[in-house]
């Protein structure tokens, strides 16, 4: 029941904080936030990181009301990294990196009921996630991306087909450089979704770019 919960959020899974914004401003990732939830996103991570990111309480009190948003439209919300701030808001999850707590660590910390992601480059990482209890793996990057900085190398989606091949129980998402152009192939690949920054982030119109996402993933999938 949840492996099948977990792959349905996956479709179309929106990540953003306020460093995505033209801005870095609360209420324009907030209507932007609001914009990708009427267009169709299945999830939403918050991943407040890098310059000009909020801390402390602030960072608190936005992410409540992104998951306030969240709630309304009976949406996942999921915390990048942050342990802390998910447990103390009750978050429906937790996101990590290779780089960020480790993944065993953070499943213990936060419980069996709430959602673990785990970012992975290769079959060993998916392995060790499958291990401790992810419920789902990022794959990536699929394509290069200025978005994360830090980025591994690109992967492609042969390495979706890859890991769904060896581990056809575990949710996949995959992740970087993804737009309405280039999205195709990761489904057809294997995985069950796409996350997705800036095409829907930086878009004129991100409730429209949304619902373009949406109408093309299921078109895929019927």
């Amino acid at each position: 029941m949840r492996n099948a919960e977990v792959r349905k959020a996956l479709c179309l899974y929106f990540v953003m904080g306020t460093p995505n914004t033209a801005t870095n401003g609360e209420q324009e990732t907030l209507d932007i936030l609001e914009a990708a939830l009427r267009g169709g996103i299945t999830c939403f991570q918050l991943r407040e990181k890098g310059e000009n990111a909020l801390k402390g309480e602030a960072l608190v009190g936005f992410a409540k009301k992104c998951q306030a948003l969240c709630r309304q439209y009976h949406i996942p919300f999921i915390i990048n990294d942050d342990v802390d701030l998910a447990l103390a808001i009750n978050a429906d999850g937790v996101h990590v990196g290779q780089d960020d707590e480790q993944a065993g660590i953070v499943r213990t910390r936060i419980g069996p009921s709430k959602w673990l992601g785990v970012s992975t480059h290769n079959a060993e990482e998916v392995q060790l996630a499958q291990a401790i209890g992810a419920d789902y793996v990022g794959i990536g990057p699929i394509y290069p991306t200025a978005t994360k900085l830090d980025a591994s190398a690109v992967v492609g989606p042969a390495l979706i087909k890859e890991i769904h091949t060896a581990f056809p129980d575990m949710p996949i998402v995959g992740i970087g450089g993804i737009s309405l152009a280039n999205f195709g192939p990761a489904l057809h690949a294997g995985a069950d979704g796409i996350a997705v920054i800036s095409s829907i982030a930086s878009a004129e119109n991100p409730s429209a770019a949304t619902q373009n996402f949406s109408e093309l993933i299921q078109a895929i999938k019927s």
